[in-house]
């Protein structure tokens, strides 16, 4: 069984940093491809970052390219997204997902596991 777990969360001004990391619970960690998403009020949820199952192929949403970072330690079961000169729309709560698969995908509905999800605040 997996299990996902968000943590890092919280209240940064505009311009900040923030780390978020992701928790893997399972044996299979390797075999899967790792994403992040975030949905702010109103809206659907986005896809933010993704990486392949060894962490070489690394893929971003337009909005956050150049600010954000998807990392993973595949010894520790551990997934990072490194956000930089944070802005206000990047307010939201943001999700991690896995699926057991060698591409990564930018849509929702192809990941079978998500985390519970972080509240990230931006504020002026």
């Amino acid at each position: 069984q997996v299990q996902l777990g968000e943590s890092g969360g919280g209240l940064v001004q505009a311009g900040g940093s923030l780390r978020l990391s992701c928790t893997f619970s399972g044996r299979t960690f390797g075999e899967h491809t790792v994403g992040w998403f975030r949905q702010a009020p109103g809206k659907e949820r986005e896809f933010v970052a993704g990486a392949d199952r060894i962490g070489d192929n690394k893929y971003y949403g337009d909005s956050v390219k150049g600010r954000f970072i998807i990392s993973r330690d595949n010894a520790e079961n551990m997934v990072y997204l490194q956000m930089n000169s944070m802005k206000l729309e990047d307010t939201a709560v943001y999700y991690c997902a896995a699926r057991r698969s060698r591409s990564v995908a930018m849509t929702t509905p192809l990941y079978e596991y998500w985390g519970q999800g972080t509240q990230v605040t931006v504020s002026s």
